[in-house]
């Protein structure tokens, strides 16, 4: 299923290794977030306020993340008898099918992100949080070799009818591909329907003739495309659905004017308030300022009235 690979392709794609996607309107911006420096604590030994410790306990302590979850796979699930007869409905954009007009007699699919999508990584954040770092690729790496995270709320259930109707799913994922086997095993245990290792399209899965940007999974969407009739799709990021040029404020809310009546037909949007593409499109994608200046960007966008 998987094209041939280019080694400098593949390497361009490994270095922009991290469970989301952003892209900076320049394309020269940092892959992932740089790790933290040495955690502050005030003379009490008390750590710094952290902005996602209220995202994080959302995720795992309130009951309205697991209804909302609940709620988008009910709901999807409610639509895949209408996507399955109507042999013309699609989920990728136009640009993105390469076999427009030939898709009646592909084998249906529904395209999923594993990371807040699937698999919910809160327990990773939480330990960012307790110990006042930020995303690395070396800590991330070893949360996804323990294969401890859970099934988001909802997902299993879905996933089972849709296996049941005859449906693939696919999970297209910024996890690296030398994450693959750790990711699987997780899948499985959680209970989600893993039909071979070819569903698992990750970071540095090249399609020839497709150039990647980054993390940006428009190729991969294009590979998805070549065999299988994508009946949905769902992400937890803009990213996940639709390639992002510009990761703009401007440019990401003219995405979802464009698409807007795709969600909730077509696309699935997952909650995720700890990390995403929506965070560094405030700072201009700018990982490389202190933690304090990305703050201060953040603070600056706050809307106070209208």
């Amino acid at each position: 299923m998987r094209s041939l690979l280019t080694l400098s392709l593949l390497a361009l794609a490994l270095a922009a290794c991290k469970p989301t996607s952003f892209t900076a309107p320049d394309a020269a911006m940092p892959a992932g977030k740089p790790a933290a420096a040495t955690v502050e604590k005030d003379a009490a030994g008390t750590p710094p306020a952290d902005d996602n410790l209220n995202a994080v306990l959302w995720v795992q302590a309130s009951a309205e993340y697991r209804a909302a979850s609940e709620t988008v796979y009910r709901a999807a699930a409610d639509k895949l008898d209408i996507a399955l007869r109507e042999k013309h409905w699609d989920a990728l954009v136009p640009g993105e099918r390469d076999n427009a007009g030939q898709t009646a007699g592909l084998k249906p699919a529904v395209v999923m992100d594993v990371d807040e999508t699937v698999l919910d990584n809160s327990p990773y954040q939480a330990r960012l949080v307790r110990d006042g770092k930020e995303f690395d690729e070396v800590s991330w790496d070893q949360w996804v070799a323990e294969k401890r995270a859970r099934a988001v709320p909802g997902v299993v259930d879905f996933a089972r009818a849709a296996s049941a109707k005859g449906i693939t799913i696919l999970y297209l994922s910024n996890r690296a591909v030398h994450l693959k086997d750790a990711t699987i095993a997780n899948l499985e245990a959680v209970g989600m329907p893993v039909a071979n290792d070819d569903v698992f399209l990750g970071l540095g899965t090249v399609v020839e003739g497709c150039e990647q940007h980054g993390s940006e999974k428009n190729c991969r969407r294009r590979l998805a495309g070549q065999q299988y009739r994508v009946l949905m799709q769902f992400g937890d990021q803009l990213g996940d659905f639709v390639q992002i040029v510009a990761n703009t404020p401007a440019d990401r809310a003219a995405l979802v004017d464009e698409y807007g009546d795709w969600f909730g037909e077509r696309w699935w949007m997952l909650p995720n308030p700890t990390y995403g593409s929506w965070e560094p499109a405030l700072f201009n994608n700018a990982w490389d300022q202190p933690r304090e200046a990305r703050r201060r960007s953040k603070h600056a966008a706050l809307e106070l009235a209208r």
